[in-house]
């Protein structure tokens, strides 16, 4: 078996957090209860446990702009993360910061985005240009 990670959070309203992490995310839901749910959140596990959502504060600095601190996210493939930017879109997602390109020609190029699920939690999601680029400095 590969390592995967599992991360717990805190959300407000369970359905409410099926119908973005499965409607809109498209995450497959795993075992729940009354108080929690899992997500296959593309190869990992998330569990949503009812209660008040972390805090955040807009305090990392990348490329120049703030991004909300802790985060949470994932890198797809560009193909994949080019469909979910339009499938967020679609749906009215908060954006934070707007899909686009950063670090443009450096190893480390890709195309990110951070939003907020409806609870306020904030996600990223990037895609390399170059698979090496991952880990790249």
């Amino acid at each position: 078996m590969r390592s995967l990670f599992h991360f717990a959070f805190h959300v407000t309203d369970l359905n409410q957090a099926r119908q973005f992490y499965h409607g809109v995310l498209g995450c497959p839901e795993g075992r729940s209860t009354d108080t929690w749910v899992d997500f296959d959140f593309f190869g990992h596990q998330i569990s949503l446990h009812l209660g008040q959502p972390f805090p955040t504060t807009p305090t990392g600095w990348v490329d120049g702009k703030a991004v909300p601190m802790p985060h949470f996210g994932l890198v797809l493939g560009v193909e994949d993360w080019h469909a979910m930017a339009q499938r967020l879109r679609q749906a009215g997602a908060a954006f934070v910061l707007e899909p686009q390109l950063r670090f443009a020609g450096q190893p480390g190029e890709q195309w990110t985005m951070f939003f907020l699920d409806p609870f306020g939690n904030p996600l990223e999601v990037k895609a390399y240009s170059h698979a090496e680029g991952v880990f790249a400095h």
